[in-house]
């Protein structure tokens, strides 16, 4: 079966940063609570998930309010660095470029869900161009108002954005609770991205239908319809 339009999760998948997030988040892990997470916690309270989430894991209480944009700036100021003064970072996932390229010439409908928020969305287009392969007013992110992954709603609103129902829809998840998210939300197709180590943990989610390693292994033919097929 083929779907009219694509939802990709950004972090992870679009640009592989997850160093420097597990950097970034282990310096406030350590001011919150006086040690670092672990790789488990990694995978089930840090990747996928929305600061408020992880940072209130961390401090194991509520986090909200300024205390909370206090917080999220402190751990996002350390990451936007990181990516900055880290030569050869800034830079998109391999094969994302040519993918993009392809869905753009094809008039395939696209967008992103990340649970990254509207200043490293911004920082995201300013330095990667998204702007030549999205448009930024159909990008849903953490407005700390819809629920975070796994809850449905990120990928229930980036459907919607690209006037699509979710079913009719593939979803390029790197993360557990990502591809729960895109499941709940009843996304057509789930594509699991990662290492070949993090491939096992993506197909028994129960959500992936398939795995690659890099964008430059999707099988866009066989997932996605040509828009300008039947054009005159």
């Amino acid at each position: 079966m083929r779907y009219q339009g694509i939802i990709f999760d950004f972090n992870g998948v679009l640009f592989f940063d997850s160093d420097l997030q597990e950097k970034s988040w282990q310096v406030v892990a350590r001011q919150l609570r006086g040690r670092e997470m672990s790789g488990e916690e990694f995978a089930w309270h840090m990747h996928g998930r929305a600061n408020a989430y992880v940072l209130s894991y961390l401090a194991g209480r509520d986090i909200t309010g300024p205390e909370l944009a206090e917080w999220i700036e402190v751990k996002e100021s350390i990451f936007r660095d990181l990516c900055l003064t880290t030569p050869g970072r800034l830079t998109l996932s391999p094969g994302a470029q040519d993918l993009l390229d392809s869905l753009v010439r094809a008039g395939t409908p696209r967008t992103i869900a990340t649970s990254s928020g509207i200043t490293n969305v911004r920082f995201y287009i300013r330095h990667l161009h998204l702007d030549r392969w999205f448009d930024a007013g159909k990008l849903v992110y953490d407005d700390g108002v819809r629920p975070g992954k796994p809850a449905p709603d990120m990928y229930l609103a980036a459907a919607s954005k690209i006037g699509l129902e979710a079913h009719r829809c593939v979803v390029v998840e790197d993360a557990v609770s990502g591809v729960a998210s895109a499941l709940a939300a009843g996304a057509g197709c789930i594509v699991g991205i990662g290492a070949t180590a993090d491939h096992a943990s993506l197909l028994t989610s129960q959500g992936a239908a398939l795995v690659i390693e890099t964008l430059g292994d999707f099988p866009r033919a066989r997932l996605l319809e040509d828009p300008r097929q039947g054009r005159d």
